[in-house]
């Protein structure tokens, strides 16, 4: 055994046992369904900054879009961090934050398909979120294995990957089925800190390595820099220094849009704000939520941009996705600092992974325990019997999640290419328009809904006719900020000619009277 895998080793052990005992911890505060899903709406404002935070940027981000466009655009890449920041974390909490938690409280609303339900008056619309929360978000917590699998057999590369997904499974299962909604705020608040000083530590080693020189020394050198004979990516040093993305500007603008707006209609994001305790602790979440995006995400596509110094312009074997791994081994796999460094590292987007999968994992189980099971079904459940039966969902969930990862099947590999975008386009116009609205409509609910759905499915059918379905997957960003779109736009104009009789209109008067109270 290396070094570096003898300290990696440690520092996973230590970390497994600190998650381990916060789930058994916390399983004493969790023995209701309130709990369970958000922690009694009583989460301060430092573990749900770092929850949203955490649960936005997983090791997907880093070994595959930052190791990616880091690689292909450059210091332009930047901007997708700025831009998740700005606009995927800042101007939602500004946005968003305090109205949801209060009208989520008003309507005793604990998940997405639920506040549908609630705010609409329609039990289909509940099933029909849930059900696509199902069948997209279980494919995409599976490329969240994926990402961090790669990542650790390029540091153990006599372990299969399956390993490593299967420790993360374990680990994710124990305190999460455990502990539910407030074991995760606490380990996302550990699993926070992680990542700042890792990120921190690594922008540091990553920037000081000979190749690049600092920063200075970053953009003078991909400003020199020629691609080899013979490689399958090639750029000039104008491309790669380009502040605004070069020739990928376009692409640029539409990845920005994706990761940074999707966010506005993402369950396992939005559901974050449902269990924040009050307006102050909101107003310093939103600081400390920004602050976090700022260094993680801006960190992460600044390393990604020095990828073809430190690696001499040499695309690794197994591709992009293995441009991130591959600089982490040159810059941190020597020396006893260094090693402690990739330690650290490798915990870091361990924490990265696990946050974001208990957040998906958490909104599907309760997808179908909470809203799909209990409206298709004539009996009541029982509050005891949803949560064990939540508990139960939420493991087999992860093991799902796992089986998919290591099995590659087809259909699921093709559904996490549109997860992100079908999910927030679907969403996204319904949940905002409701927020801010009395005059929105069930009609315009729903057209926001299946204006998502078809503008993916749409668009999918056509590109897959006439390019192939790679084509139509690789168009997936323009796809999912066409749906977001057209779903904003959607709601209000079909609400506009579907009004609400009279005694649903006083019911949503009556919901709104949330934003004058406190």
């Amino acid at each position: 055994m290396t070094q570096p895998q003898l300290y990696t080793i440690v520092a996973l052990a230590v970390y497994a046992i600190l998650m381990a005992l916060i789930g058994v911890l916390t399983a004493g505060k969790s023995k209701t369904l309130d709990h369970f899903l958000i922690g009694g709406r009583n989460i301060g404002a430092w573990a749900t900054a770092f929850g949203y935070g955490t649960t936005y940027f997983s090791a997907v981000v880093f070994v595959g879009y930052a190791g990616q466009h880091g690689w292909n655009i450059g210091i332009g890449a930047i901007w997708i961090g700025i831009g998740n920041a700005v606009l995927g974390c800042l101007l939602s909490w500004l946005l968003f934050a305090n109205k949801t938690r209060k009208m989520t409280k008003k309507l005793n609303a604990r998940t997405m398909p639920d506040y549908f339900e609630k705010r609409y008056n329609s039990k289909g619309m509940k099933i029909l979120a849930a059900i696509i929360i199902f069948v997209f978000l279980v494919p995409y917590s599976s490329a969240v294995y994926k990402g961090l699998g790669a990542l650790f057999s390029a540091v153990f590369p006599g372990v299969e990957t399956w390993v490593w997904m299967l420790i993360m499974a374990t680990l994710t299962a124990v305190y999460l089925v455990a502990g539910g909604y407030i074991a995760t705020s606490y380990t996302d608040l550990i699993q926070g800190i992680i990542m700042l000083v890792g990120v921190i530590c690594l922008v540091i080693s990553v920037l000081s390595h000979e190749n690049v020189g600092g920063l200075n020394g970053l953009i003078q050198n991909l400003g020199n820099f020629e691609s080899l004979p013979g490689d399958p990516n090639p750029t000039t040093g104008s491309q790669l220094t380009g502040i605004f993305g070069g020739s990928s500007f376009k692409f640029l603008c539409f990845n920005i849009m994706l990761t940074s707006f999707g966010t506005w209609g993402l369950p396992q994001m939005i559901g974050k704000f449902y269990a924040v305790k009050d307006t102050k602790a909101i107003k310093r979440g939103t600081i400390i939520s920004t602050i976090f995006c700022i260094v993680i995400g801006c960190g992460a596509y600044l390393i990604g941009s020095t990828s073809r110094l430190v690696l001499n312009g040499q695309l690794p074997e197994g591709g992009v996705d293995s441009v991130i791994p591959s600089v982490l081994m040159e810059v941190l796999g020597n020396g006893t600092l260094g090693v402690i460094l990739l330690a650290i590292i490798m915990v870091l987007l361990l924490s990265a992974s696990m946050s974001t999968l208990e957040a998906v994992v958490l909104t599907s189980a309760s997808a179908v325990a909470v809203d799909l099971i209990p409206a298709v079904r004539k009996k009541e459940t029982k509050p005891e019997h949803q949560m064990l039966l939540t508990r139960i969902l939420c493991l087999a969930f992860v093991i799902c999640s796992f089986v998919f990862a290591t099995q590659n099947i087809p259909i699921i590999v093709s559904l996490m290419s549109f997860s992100w975008g079908l999910v927030s386009g679907c969403f996204i116009g319904p949940y905002i328009w409701g927020l801010f609205s009395k005059k929105i409509t069930k009609i315009g609910g729903y057209a926001g809904i299946l204006s998502g759905l078809l503008t993916v499915g749409g668009a999918t059918l056509f590109i897959t006719l006439t390019d192939g379905f790679s084509a139509a997957a690789a168009k997936s960003p323009e796809m999912g900020v066409c749906a977001m779109a057209i779903s904003m736009i959607v709601v209000p104009l079909v609400s506009l000619f579907t009004k609400n009789k009279k005694e649903e209109a006083e019911r949503v008067d009556e919901i709104f009277e949330c934003y004058k109270q406190e």
